[in-house]
C-alpha cells in the first residue's frame, strides 16, 4: 500500500512539472533599434532567443513568453560584428612575429567591443595551422576563423614571406579542404619581390579549394602594379585590404581613385579597409570617400602594435568612418552582414530566425572626440561607438553597465551567483580538480 502510494504521489509530482508553463524564449531583447543589413531591418524591434538562435524579430514580443528580459530602448541592437582581418596567433612565443609575440589573445579584445567573430589574416601556414587551431582557435570563446597563408611557415618576417619556394598552392588548398568552415581563405601579404608568385599561387590555392583570396600587397614594385593584381590576377569575391593606405597607389597623384580600383569593383573584388598600425591614411581616405569609394568591410588588422595607436580596436575603426560621412547604419552593414558575405559565412552577420544568436548591443555617444591616422594625424568626430551588451551563441558574454543584471539590494537574503546558463555565460570559470 504504501509503494502504491509512492507511486502515486510521483505520478502526481510528474505531471505537475509538466503542466507548469515553459517559456518559449530564453532571452528578449526589447524595444532596441535594429540594424540588420542582410533583411532590410533599420526599426525599433524586439529580438527573441531560443537554444542559441534568433527565434524571433517583431514589432512587440510578450516579455511574459521569455525567462529573461533586457530593456534596450535607446540602444542599438546589431548583429555580433564581424572582423575579418585581425592577427591572434599569439601563443608561440616567437619575437618579431605575427605568428608570435606580435598576435593577441582574442578573448580579452572582442566581446568588450561587440565583435563575436574574428578571422585571422594569415598569421599561420599549412605547416603551422594545427598548433594555431589547438591553442588558440579551439580554446577561444571568439569564435575564431582563419585566412591561411600561402607561405608555408605563416606570417614570421620577411626571411620567410619572401621565400618562394614555400609557396606552394596543393599543401595549402588540402589544409583549408582538411578545416572548411575553419580556413575560410587564402592569405598573401608583406611580399617585397617584384614576381607574382605570392598572388599566382594564392589564388590557385584559392581556386583549389573554392575560397576566397586576402591580399595585402606588400611592397609597391612597377613590375606587379595595382591596377593589373585588380584587373587581371585577383577573382570576382577576392578581397584587397588595407584599400585606404595609400602606399601602393590607391590614390593617384592627381588625387583620383586608382582606375584599376574602380575596376575591380566592377569585377567583383571586395575592398577591406585593415586599418592597422600603418595602412590606413586621412589624406587618401577622405579623398577617396568623398570621391565615392566607400569600403565594402570594416577590419581592424588588430595586433599588438595598432591596439595602441590608431586603430585601437573595431568600434574605434567604425568610428573613423562616422567621421568620413558614412551613416550608423551604413558602418553597421560594413562590420555585420558585409563581411561575413565576404568570407562565405552567411549563417553570421545576420539576424535571422534561426541564425546564431551573436547580437552587438551599441550606444552611439555625442560629443567631442578625435580619430588619428597611421602618420600620427587627428580627425575630429562628433559620434562614438560604445558596447553595452554582446550575446553570443545566445549567451550574454559581456555587459558593460549590468543591463541584465538585477539591483543587489532587490535581492534578499546572502545572494549567490545570479546567472542562469540559459542565457548568460558570465558565471565563474569552471576550475579542474587540481586548480585552487
Amino acid at each position: 500500500m504504501r509503494l502504491a502510494t509512492l507511486t502515486r504521489a510521483m505520478l502526481m509530482s510528474l505531471i505537475g512539472l509538466t503542466a507548469l508553463p515553459q517559456n518559449q524564449y530564453d532571452l528578449l531583447l526589447q524595444g532596441g533599434h535594429v540594424v540588420d543589413a542582410k533583411n532590410h531591418i533599420s526599426a525599433v524591434r524586439d529580438v527573441a532567443i531560443k537554444n542559441g538562435l534568433v527565434a524571433a524579430v517583431a514589432e512587440h514580443i510578450d516579455p511574459s513568453a521569455a525567462l529573461k528580459t533586457i530593456d534596450m530602448h535607446g540602444l542599438y541592437v546589431t548583429p555580433g560584428l564581424v572582423d575579418i582581418h585581425v592577427h591572434v596567433y599569439g601563443s608561440t612565443g616567437e619575437a618579431n612575429s605575427y605568428a608570435g609575440d606580435y598576435g593577441l589573445y582574442p578573448d580579452g579584445f572582442t566581446f568588450r567591443t561587440g565583435v563575436t567573430t574574428v578571422a585571422d589574416a594569415g598569421s599561420s601556414g599549412y605547416r603551422n595551422f594545427e598548433d594555431f587551431k589547438t591553442h588558440i582557435i579551439d580554446r577561444s570563446k571568439t569564435r575564431v576563423l582563419a585566412f591561411l597563408n600561402i607561405v608555408g611557415a605563416g606570417m614570421r618576417g620577411v626571411k620567410y614571406e619572401d621565400n618562394q619556394a614555400d609557396m606552394e598552392a596543393q599543401p595549402a588548398a588540402d589544409m583549408a579542404k582538411r578545416y572548411q568552415g575553419v580556413i575560410i581563405g587564402i592569405k598573401t601579404a608583406h611580399y617585397t619581390g617584384p614576381e607574382w608568385t605570392p598572388v599566382e599561387h594564392a589564388v590557385q590555392a584559392g581556386t583549389l579549394a573554392k575560397i576566397p583570396v586576402m591580399v595585402d600587397f606588400g611592397s609597391n614594385r612597377p613590375e606587379r602594379p595595382l591596377y593589373d593584381l585588380l584587373t587581371k590576377k585577383l577573382r570576382p569575391g577576392d578581397i584587397y585590404t588595407h584599400c585606404y593606405s595609400g602606399l601602393r597607389g590607391e590614390l593617384t597623384p592627381e588625387g583620383n581613385v586608382n582606375p584599376g580600383m574602380l575596376q575591380g569593383r566592377q569585377r567583383g573584388i571586395f575592398f577591406d579597409a585593415g586599418t592597422g598600425g600603418g595602412s590606413f591614411a586621412w589624406r587618401v581616405a577622405v579623398p577617396m570617400i568623398k570621391k565615392g569609394f566607400l569600403p565594402d568591410s570594416l577590419s581592424t588588422d588588430l595586433h599588438a602594435h595598432s591596439m595602441n595607436t590608431g586603430t585601437k580596436d573595431m568600434l574605434n575603426v567604425m568610428g573613423k568612418f562616422l567621421a568620413l560621412g558614412l551613416s550608423v547604419d551604413q558602418v553597421i552593414a560594413r562590420a555585420t552582414w558585409n563581411p561575413a558575405h565576404e568570407i562565405q559565412q552567411e549563417q553570421l552577420g545576420n539576424l535571422s530566425v534561426g541564425s546564431p544568436a551573436d547580437v552587438s548591443v551599441l550606444r552611439v555617444e555625442q560629443g567631442d572626440f578625435g580619430y588619428v591616422d597611421m602618420y600620427g594625424t587627428r580627425k575630429a568626430g562628433n559620434q562614438k561607438f560604445l558596447c553595452e551588451l554582446t550575446i553570443k551563441n545566445g549567451q550574454v558574454v559581456y555587459d558593460l553597465n549590468g543591463l541584465g543584471r538585477p539591483a543587489w539590494d532587490k535581492i534578499q537574503g546572502n545572494y549567490k551567483y545570479q546567472q542562469d546558463p540559459r542565457w548568460d555565460a558570465t558565471g565563474p570559470p569552471t576550475r579542474s580538480p587540481t586548480q585552487k
